[in-house]
């Protein structure tokens, strides 16, 4: 459709209506409807770059990331550095130290950083609070490096979602 014609016969007010219906039909992509949530806090924090999930991971974005936003889903595979602390700040595992980014599917790793690395963005940095129950839970990991029932900390880079 030509846009002079909808301009001579409508006027600029009633194109501005026109296109504002014709938006209002067409569904958001998932990409759009991801990065909308996200960007969207709630709650108490909701003026500042901390939201709390509903399972209690306290995701606090450090780095906003490249635009446009890209969030990779709960099945994607993602390519980050990381480093990963006890509540008292004693460094348990690092890509850093190991100069070497890992990769890895987030249906695949915690709870806590399936959840939230979905609301970091490519080329954003966060720090992830990881309740026990969403890090590692009653079973603890690393053949009892990390205690059974222990809070995690994360400061995540998301350099890449693996594939897109």
């Amino acid at each position: 459709m030509n846009t002079m014609i909808i301009k001579r016969g409508m006027g600029s007010v009633g194109l501005g209506i026109l296109m504002a219906a014709l938006a209002a039909l067409v569904p958001p992509t998932m990409a759009q409807t991801a990065a909308q949530t996200a960007a969207a806090p709630t709650g108490p924090d909701a003026n500042s770059n901390t939201r709390t999930l509903p399972n209690g991971v306290v995701v606090t974005v450090t780095r906003a990331g490249r635009q446009p936003f890209a969030y990779p889903g709960p099945t994607d595979s993602v390519k980050v550095h990381y480093e990963g602390t006890f509540e008292d700040g004693r460094v348990f595992d690092s890509s850093y130290e190991r100069k070497q980014p890992a990769t890895f599917p987030l249906n695949r790793v915690i709870p806590c950083w399936t959840q939230g690395l979905q609301h970091i963005p490519v080329g954003g940095a966060a720090t992830l609070q990881c309740p026990a129950a969403t890090a590692y839970g009653e079973r603890g990991a690393g053949s009892g490096r990390i205690p059974p029932n222990t809070p995690l900390r994360f400061k995540v880079e998301l350099l890449e979602v693996v594939g897109r």
